[in-house]
């Protein structure tokens, strides 16, 4: 774990070098300022020494102010060095998420890689500027204190040396008592952001149901949750200032009546009594600053698992050495392929399927809520790797492809249609980054989208809203084709992405693809026959096994499955799931 968080730590090495630097040379200051102010005391006031007291006083000056320049040198380059390691790690784990296959994703829920970004690399940057100031600052500062105090008086010195031992056990337990609370509060995090994240990204849904209250509980027990195990957790660590402040009072208490009666028999000066309290003051306050040290990296030690959890999550998919980079067609062979989504899951989502599409071929894909359809056509973008058989585009097995090619080359229009914050244009470009307005404008032609685009004041430079909330589903899907277009691919995968259009758009769309990319590929997945009837073959699909696979015609009179939704739609109920079982 530590060597891959120091791994990104990168640039912000010499930052990362200089910030303890400073912070002894602070220590140091600190620690030679007490000896100066005794001696003002013994040899200039006691004796009337002016000369004694101004040149010592000049040094006490100097020393404060090389104090606080190194102080400040310790501070500046330790916030340099903080930011830039959460800024690597930050743009670590995103890069490496980039890379993630479905299966990989699958693992972590998307609040709780929100959170891994947020949160918990925000603990690790406090930790780490905590680590590089106040971890050299503190334990220094004690030895150097401690040193001095035996140095001026070992009778007196032995009281911090008891009084550090026993607050250290008190401390130390403390610290454990806490630690699994801490320990326990970061998950919940995951879970009061997955309850914000759902409530406003279907606040439309929360609004029309008028469920506010239900999403206010909701709310309010995830963070409950968090503020029980935090409120448990600090209620234990505020333990450490009563006894902190308890065992300091009781060091002065103790050292001044010493300290007094040690004056009396001059065994000690009054500058040297000065001293000492300024140096238990100093080891005390340092024992409790290490302790809250205890504490951070307590908190940071969960947040840094989850994160290296992300950082360390290898891509289930990777390309082959000498990987294929060209795809010939848009020909598609299942040879005999199973496919489960866990290596260890009992059961198979697709279970021997055997398929020949030709290149250039409509191919109609239907089947009830679950007959995996859409795990079907995932496998033909590897999205995911096949766990039996083999599949091949092109004549060629796809896990010999280099992933990207593949990928330019299979377009999907998924079912929930993505948007992103910024034009048209600009969200149609991510077909192709390349095209120029007017291949835009054709895509959009051939996607029905152009005439509804045309009616927006500023047209394809009009704005759209994060998650495209200021257009309607169908236009959504039809933007989200004619992006899919502009990728010029040789398989074209709809994934149920004309449902929310009419039927007479829907039929358009279909047309302008028979005419206009003949030699692509189209894989259609609906629930209306409609959009199917018309395509070379049909596939029918029935708990992951293919139930038929032929023409329009055929299937009514070989598929009783077929037939029975065919006639359930014509009669008017339109329900796929009413009739046929699936």
């Amino acid at each position: 774990m530590l060597k891959t968080l120091g791994a990104q730590i990168k640039e912000y090495k010499k930052a990362s070098i200089a910030t303890p630097v400073f912070m002894i040379g602070e220590v140091i200051m600190e620690t030679v300022i007490p000896l100066l102010m005794a001696s003002i005391i013994d040899d200039g006031v006691n004796k009337s020494d002016l000369n004694h007291i101004y040149l010592i006083g000049g040094l006490m000056v100097l020393t404060a102010v090389l104090s606080l320049a190194f102080g400040i040198g310790g501070g500046v380059y330790g916030a340099k060095a903080s930011t830039g390691f959460a800024r690597n790690l930050r743009r670590a784990m995103y890069d490496n998420i980039q890379t993630f296959s479905f299966s990989n994703i699958d693992k972590f829920s998307t609040s709780g890689l929100v959170t891994r970004l947020t949160t918990d690399v925000t603990n690790l940057q406090n930790a780490y500027q905590m680590i590089l100031r106040m971890t050299m600052r503190a334990p220094f500062s004690l030895l150097f204190a401690m040193i001095m105090s035996f140095v001026i008086s070992p009778r007196l010195a032995s009281v911090y040396l008891i009084a550090v031992v026993l607050l250290g056990c008190v401390l130390a337990l403390i610290i454990t008592m806490a630690m699994k609370y801490f320990s326990q509060a970061f998950p919940k995090y995951d879970d009061l952001n997955e309850s914000v994240q759902e409530n406003v990204s279907a606040i439309r849904v929360v609004k029309a149901y008028v469920r506010e209250d239900y999403e206010n509980e909701k709310f309010k027990k995830a963070s409950g949750a968090i503020y029980k195990i935090f409120s448990k957790a600090e209620g234990i660590v505020a333990w450490n200032g009563p006894v902190m402040n308890f065992t300091v009072y009781a060091c002065i208490v103790l050292i001044s009546w010493m300290g007094a009666h040690m004056i009396v028999q001059n065994e000690l000066t009054t500058g040297q009594l000065m001293s000492l309290l300024t140096y238990c003051m100093n080891i005390l306050m340092n024992l409790m600053m290490l302790s809250m040290i205890f504490v951070m990296l307590t908190m940071s030690g969960a947040s840094a698992r989850r994160v290296c959890e992300v950082l360390e999550e290898k891509p289930d998919l990777t390309d082959p050495e000498d990987p294929v980079t060209e795809v010939a067609d848009g020909s598609i062979c299942f040879d005999n392929v199973s496919f489960r989504y866990k290596k260890d899951a009992d059961a198979f989502v697709l279970k021997n399927i055997d398929l020949e599409i030709r290149s250039g071929e409509t191919i109609g894909i239907i089947g009830g809520t679950g007959s995996a359809k859409s795990s079907l056509v995932n496998l033909i973008s590897r999205l995911y790797d096949v766990s039996e058989g083999r599949l091949l585009v092109g004549g060629v097995d796809v896990r010999q492809y280099d992933m990207e090619v593949l990928r330019n080359q299979v377009a999907v229009v998924l079912q929930n249609n993505v948007l992103f914050s910024g034009t048209i244009l600009e969200n149609l470009r991510w077909g192709d980054r390349e095209a120029t307005e007017e291949e835009c404008r054709r895509a959009c032609e051939l996607a029905c989208a152009d005439e509804f685009i045309q009616k927006f004041p500023e047209g394809y430079n009009t704005f759209i809203e994060q998650g495209g909330t200021n257009v309607s589903g169908g236009q959504k899907q039809r933007l989200c084709i004619a992006r899919a277009l502009l990728k010029k691919p040789k398989i074209l995968i709809l994934d149920d992405s004309t449902s929310a259009v009419d039927t007479a758009t829907d039929a358009k769309i279909r047309k302008a693809f028979a005419e206009e990319i003949p030699g692509t590929t189209k894989l259609i997945i609906a629930q209306r026959i409609s959009s199917v009837e018309h395509a070379d073959r049909i596939i029918v699909m029935h708990e992951g096994q293919i139930d038929g696979f032929g023409t329009h015609e055929e299937l009514l009179a070989g598929n009783e499955i077929y037939r029975d939704v065919y006639e359930s739609q014509t009669a008017g109920s339109g329900d796929f799931d009413e009739k046929g079982g699936m």
